[in-house]
């Protein structure tokens, strides 16, 4: 995959540390937002000595455990935990030294107002530089890196991402941003999984409670702390949103029910009016299909 590499410099040592990354694919709205994040990962660091490989993209480089140093030709500088550095697309010759145990995070920039951005945030520079960073900034880029790590490969993320790295300018210019952007790991699990079956599974309670690894009671309290409404609610609100896509997609009100999981249609239309206000027929004679609006 491209992305960043790190090189140990030592040839016959095999362990060279533990590294995760991912890549995304922008979504299409996201794409025309004219930037976007297109990597991020970590890296635990095992040797001394490293060469930065494969820097196609502008990327922001973080030291989130440990201090090391960083060089790229004649000059050297320490990169102590909490600080960055940018490095611009096309660079050679970067090296980490002293970075044994050091954990670092990265995410690369692509579209074309990159540019446009990283003077936003004095990031647009010729060669790597230091680059003044906010704890919250840091917080909002490990968040990036779990997320796309999880959906690597896909757009499945590409709003969520967008969030955050707004979420980051926004820090930098100095408005009020929240640092817990995203959901918890255990909580995101059951995200992730309801997504991934298209909400067409029925989860229970405790199937849920299972999938977080959480006891139920604990689980309940914590998703509707995170999302602002119960598991159960949150299901049926994605179930009908789904259901809207299809409808609005041409497909049969019958249909509809058994791709989200309701063979009923009497259920499914008493269900789908309850959360829309309206059955799946009159709201597909208010709002009209797809084709309607090509």
């Amino acid at each position: 995959m491209e992305g960043l590499r790190f090189v140990s410099k030592r040839a016959d040592e095999n362990d060279s540390g533990v590294f995760v990354q991912g890549i995304h694919y922008p979504a299409m709205l996201v794409e025309k937002s004219g930037v976007w994040i297109k990597h991020a990962g970590s890296a635990m660091l095992s040797q001394q000595e490293y060469v930065i490989e494969s820097l196609g993209y502008p990327t922001l480089l973080v030291a989130d455990e440990g201090d090391l140093q960083f060089a790229f030709g004649e000059h050297c500088w320490p990169l102590l935990k909490g600080e960055s550095v940018m490095i611009p697309a096309g660079t050679e010759g970067c090296r980490l030294l002293n970075a044994k145990d050091c954990r670092l995070l990265w995410f690369t920039l692509d579209g074309p107002l990159t540019a446009t951005l990283l003077r936003q945030i004095n990031a647009h520079n010729r060669v790597p530089a230091k680059q003044g960073i906010l704890p919250s900034q840091i917080l909002l880029i490990r968040q990036i890196v779990q997320v796309l790590v999880r959906h690597s490969g896909t757009s499945d993320a590409s709003f969520q991402l967008a969030q955050l790295l707004w979420g980051i300018i926004a820090a930098h210019k100095g408005h009020s941003v929240a640092t817990s952007a995203v959901l918890s790991h255990e909580i995101a699990r059951v995200v992730d999984a309801m997504r991934q079956c298209q909400y067409k599974e029925s989860f229970s309670l405790a199937e849920m409670a299972a999938i977080s690894r959480m006891p139920v009671e604990a689980f309940r309290k914590r998703f509707t702390v995170e999302l602002g409404i119960p598991p159960l609610g949150y299901l049926q609100f994605q179930k009908m949103e789904r259901a809207k896509t299809l409808l609005r997609n041409g497909m049969s009100v019958k249909d509809t029910g058994v791709e989200i999981g309701m063979s009923d249609p009497y259920h499914f239309s008493k269900q789908f009016k309850h959360v829309v206000g309206m059955s799946p027929t009159a709201y597909l004679r208010h709002v009209g299909s797809v084709a309607e609006d090509e």
